[in-house]
């Protein structure tokens, strides 16, 4: 009895040590301190400890809470998850392109670059599959073709939020020296600057916050509905969604559920030229964190733009509907004739104001 409470004592220390030392991974990063913390305390959208969606929102409504939600996404039965070739995917070099160009390249999910009004904007970049995002999701076959060495200068990074399928360390660190300014929500610079990105090139901002970046650009950080638990204690950094306000304006949804801040925005930019939403990765049990297929169109029709891109699928399975079904919301969204919808292939350069819908899958 001794000898076998000694082994497990000694399995039991082996693994917590493994724990902890996984957990010193850069990766992981570190909570929000100093001047940030008391900035973040000050916030009208921290409250009871914790960042607040404008409504009240479960981030699981399954009968069995996230742990019968998980067992179900490991264990369940889910056709069509990936597809069983190689997507196709284009790639072309950035480094040379012109920079009076209009152009926006989809890197699969939610990772997608833009050059507009003479800018670089970089969204959310995941183009690594490096300990511990390895451990987490697996490419679909074909659509890991872009690397962190194939991203030009960059003028802006933009991070909706700290969720590894939209912060990625492997990224980040190799386009470091090619991003001048980084855009994000509030505590999601703590990262960046663990991540030794120069505290002067962070711009954090709160909803409602705007950052003039020149005459002729101003990015406004605005609402989204969804949540943040990259370490353990959930919502300690902020989500958002951005509205690129140039001679182009250009809406970027993040994760977010629908929600009535599609509206509000709808209403307070009335002449947006390019919405890029989320559809993917959803499932009824985390409806309101994410956009459901019957709720895109309500979104749609609040912001009323000229042009949509959706994203949050085509890369990853983190979810059990098939892999071709956003791509079928976006083509029966189209069909709505609401706004024109872009549907590009991964790594395919179109001009995002021009474009016209086209099925490839």
């Amino acid at each position: 009895m001794k000898k076998t409470m000694i082994i497990t004592g000694t399995l039991l220390l082996v693994v917590l040590f493994g724990i902890v030392a996984i957990l010193q991974h850069p990766a992981f990063g570190r909570s929000p301190r100093a001047e940030r913390l008391a900035r973040i305390l000050q916030s009208p959208n921290y409250r009871d400890n914790q960042f607040q969606n404008l409504n009240h929102t479960p981030v699981t409504t399954a009968e069995g809470g996230r742990l019968k939600t998980m067992w179900d996404f490991l264990f369940g039965e889910r056709p069509d998850l990936k597809p069983e070739t190689a997507l196709p995917v284009g790639k072309f070099n950035l480094h040379t392109l012109d920079r009076s160009e209009d152009l926006l390249v989809w890197f699969g999910h939610s990772s997608y670059f833009i050059q507009s009004n003479g800018k670089r904007f970089l969204i959310d970049p995941v183009l690594t599959s490096e300990f511990p995002m390895n451990l987490m999701f697996q490419p679909f076959k074909g659509t890991d073709g872009w690397k962190p060495e194939d991203i030009p200068e960059i003028d802006f990074l933009i991070i909706t939020h700290e969720h590894w399928d939209h912060l990625d360390y492997g990224t980040l660190k190799e386009i470091r020296n090619r991003t001048a300014k980084v855009i994000c929500p509030l505590g999601v610079g703590e990262y960046l600057e663990y991540w030794k990105f120069p505290a002067a090139d962070i711009i954090e901002m709160d909803w409602h916050d705007q950052y003039q970046a020149d005459e002729t650009l101003t990015i406004h950080c605005l609402p989204a509905r969804h949540y943040s638990n990259r370490l353990f204690k959930q919502n300690q950094t902020l989500w958002a969604s951005f509205m690129i306000e140039a001679a182009k304006t250009i809406y970027i949804s993040g994760d977010s559920g629908y929600d009535s801040h599609y509206a509000e925005i709808g209403n307070r930019f009335p002449h947006i030229d390019l919405a890029i939403l989320e559809n993917g990765q959803y499932d009824k049990d985390w409806r309101h964190i994410h956009m459901m297929p019957d709720k895109l169109p309500l979104a749609v029709k609040d912001l009323n733009p000229k042009q949509v891109f959706t994203t949050h699928h085509g890369k990853y399975a983190l979810c059990k509907h098939t892999w071709f079904e956003p791509l079928n919301n976006a083509l029966q969204l189209s069909e709505l004739q609401i706004s024109s919808v872009l549907m590009p292939q991964i790594g395919e350069g179109i001009n995002p104001f021009e474009a016209e819908t086209q099925q490839w899958w």
